[in-house]
């Protein structure tokens, strides 16, 4: 067996568009799906017991259906609704309620692990509910659960190349077409799978330096 990387990488541009567009899904997704789950971790531990088991429905429901149903019931499932959307919204917000939904378990976790004293202090300086929570509460919380949030969003972008089956054109997308144009599906394949470890391997890294600087706030 010989192989032609050659004929794979002549079609750089195709892979440049589609690594653009993981990026800007992942982009997009992330702090919308972050800023959700941290929502949803305050109404499960705050709220009455309707939105709480709203919130609980929802988690439970994407946690445990995969990614893929959740991305073709909203692709496929509702325009039979109406409201029909397109390829790159569709994987968005598949993309967005995934994320928000194990975000906000981890969030949990984080809140429900701040002493209670820590609190107590802050209600003491006269803080309000909110100030409390997103002052005191909020920002060390993250920084416990930073490593794993970290991970789950890596997941997600990863996930994402399972939005190629509704047509969204990301890297999955672009090596599929490579692969039957050029007849050279195994170099196709060696490449995008080095696209995505570099992509991770880089996500990774500039969210362990993004999240202790501006996210909760502890700088080394």
């Amino acid at each position: 067996m010989t192989m032609d990387f050659a004929t794979v990488l002549a079609q750089w541009p195709m892979f440049l568009k589609g690594l653009a567009l993981t990026a800007l899904l992942t982009a997009i997704a992330t702090p919308l799906g972050v800023a959700l789950g941290v929502a949803c971790a305050w109404m499960r531990l705050n709220a009455g017991p309707v939105p709480r088991f709203v919130v609980s429905a929802y988690v439970e429901v994407f946690r445990n259906t995969p990614f893929i149903i959740q991305l073709f019931f909203l692709f496929f499932g509702l325009p039979s609704l109406g409201l029909r959307l397109s390829p790159e919204i569709a994987s968005i917000l598949a993309m967005t309620l995934n994320l928000g939904a194990y975000a906000c378990e981890q969030v949990r976790a984080g809140i429900q692990a701040t002493p209670r004293g820590q609190i107590e202090a802050a209600q003491s300086l006269a803080l309000d509910r909110w100030q409390i929570f997103t002052r005191v509460v909020l920002p060390p919380s993250l920084g416990r659960v930073w490593p794993a949030l970290t991970g789950q969003i890596i997941l997600v972008m990863l996930g994402s190349a399972v939005c190629s089956q509704i047509s969204t054109e990301e890297i999955s997308y672009a090596a599929n077409l490579i692969s039957s144009r050029t007849f050279r599906s195994f170099e196709a394949y060696i490449v995008v799978t080095l696209i995505y470890l570099g992509l991770a391997v880089l996500l990774r890294q500039w969210l362990n330096w993004f999240g202790p600087r501006f996210v909760f706030g502890r700088r080394r």
